[in-house]
């Protein structure tokens, strides 16, 4: 059988616990520990002969410890001293800081332990000097943490406003994957696309006829050519040239490619009268003249256009929409914005111009996308059509083709068969012509179309036009 054990400090244990061993415990579970009286007078100080950092401190002996507790010490001793001449349980430890006549002072955790039955007591003590030295280092690396931290704030501030107050178009390329790590509204506007859509892209996206790998390593060899000549490449559209100047630079482990762009123009004489007569074109044109910015915001509009939509000065028309003057609206500006920016160019767009009163007038509208300045421009011509759709409305009912087209169908199916056939026909065209409009935008063709997305959708199934592109 197991003997069962005995309570440490009965039997044999006790036998052994000699005052002399009771002082070896104390003072190695302990770094200090303090022999006070009902007074709080100390009697004796004991140290751990591994704790060298109290000194000497025989000359606490017979003087009480208040003397050496800082004050907001003295009040924490005095509460918890009283507890102990209360008999109350002090089983919670408590710190107090200690100082000497010195200069110095140290924090100690102490444990109150009661000497039979006097009012004696040992004050056992750890020695929180180590602690507070951790915690000391935590805060100043905790502060130069912060610090760090403002000065990166500081820096990407500097660089953001840099970037976007410079008007020359800069892109920073990775040279291990050839993604674009950032760029400017400039850089965005002369390579005619979405600050959005280039960021975290290959940077080869935004030309012609190039691979990564070419690109990244032409950017490289320029690089470090003797000149300023820089590399010449194709835009995405091809209707320019890009002359871009590498500069290679390393952060963080990673190489950067500083890639300054800027559009290759041929130089020409007489700049300043193209310039003269295109400026009194616009003022003097027969043709309405529109600019307006990247989200089809009027910017300058001439008189002819004020004409048009009846207002009596620019200013009435500067700062709003174009779709405010569109038949249908956001859908018209969108069906010319898109287009003109994928391409280049817009021709003809048949639509409606409308004014605040309501009068509406048939136009044929042309667009161009202008990223030459440091933001985009669309620029739109604008020719009233009403009185030629006045004249060509009889001549095309009257048409002689297409009369003699109708009468070859004549007693080959009844007369409303022939109707049927032929709505059938132009009900298929003008679906698919509002389908590509839209680039498959199915809501927008069906408003465009005057239909519910539901009658659209019956009508794309009967002409077998539903799976053509995807739906958005």
């Amino acid at each position: 059988m197991t003997a069962r054990p005995q309570a440490f400090g009965t039997g044999e244990t006790a036998a052994h616990l000699t005052p002399a061993v009771v002082r070896d415990v104390v003072l190695v579970a302990s770094d200090i520990t303090l022999h006070i009286d009902e007074n709080a007078v100390i009697l004796s100080v004991m140290l751990n002969s591994r704790s060298d950092g109290f000194g000497n401190l025989d000359h606490w002996t017979g003087r009480p410890i208040t003397d050496f507790l800082t004050e907001e010490s003295i009040t924490k001793f005095e509460e918890a001293h009283a507890t102990f001449l209360a008999g109350g349980d002090l089983r919670k430890q408590f710190e107090m800081n200690h100082h000497d006549n010195a200069s110095w002072e140290f924090p100690v955790r102490y444990a109150f332990v009661r000497l039979g039955e006097s009012d004696d007591a040992l004050l056992v003590g750890r020695d929180l000097r180590p602690v507070a030295e951790a915690q000391q280092q935590l805060v100043q690396a905790q502060i130069a943490l912060e610090k760090g931290y403002e000065a990166r704030r500081e820096f990407d501030a500097r660089y953001r406003v840099l970037l976007n107050s410079v008007r020359e178009a800069v892109v920073f390329v990775s040279v291990r994957d050839g993604r674009v790590k950032d760029l400017n509204d400039p850089a965005a506007a002369l390579l005619g696309m979405g600050r959005e859509q280039l960021s975290g892209a290959p940077f080869v996206n935004a030309f012609k006829d190039r691979s990564s790998g070419e690109l990244i390593e032409s950017l490289l060899n320029a690089s470090i050519a003797d000149g300023e000549q820089g590399l010449t490449v194709p835009s995405l559209t091809g209707r320019r040239q890009l002359r871009i100047r590498p500069t290679v630079f390393r952060a963080a482990g990673e190489r950067i490619v500083l890639c300054r762009i800027e559009a290759v123009g041929d130089d020409q004489t007489g700049d300043d009268a193209l310039t003269g007569g295109l400026v009194a074109l616009f003022r003097d044109g027969s043709d309405a003249i529109l600019f307006t910015d990247a989200k089809g915001v009027v910017t300058a509009a001439n008189d002819a256009f004020l004409e048009l939509v009846d207002a009596a000065h620019a200013s009435s028309v500067k700062g709003r929409s174009l779709a405010d003057f569109l038949h249908r609206g956001q859908i018209d500006l969108s069906m010319l914005l898109d287009n003109s920016k994928r391409s280049g160019q817009m021709r003809i767009y048949s639509t409606k111009l409308v004014n605040d009163y309501g009068s509406r007038l048939s136009a044929e509208i042309s667009a161009a996308w202008i990223t030459t300045g440091a933001q985009p421009v669309a620029a739109f011509i604008i020719r009233d059509v009403s009185r030629v759709e006045a004249v060509r409305q009889p001549a095309a009912a009257g048409s002689e083709e297409s009369s003699r087209n109708v009468m070859e169908l004549v007693g080959s199916a009844t007369l409303k068969e022939i109707v049927a056939e032929t709505t059938d026909v132009v009900e298929k065209m003008c679906i698919e012509t509002a389908v590509n409009l839209t680039r498959n935008n199915r809501v927008a063709a069906a408003e465009m179309l005057g239909l519910s997305r539901q009658s659209l959708y019956v009508k794309l199934r009967k002409y077998g036009l539903l799976n053509k592109g995807h739906d958005r």
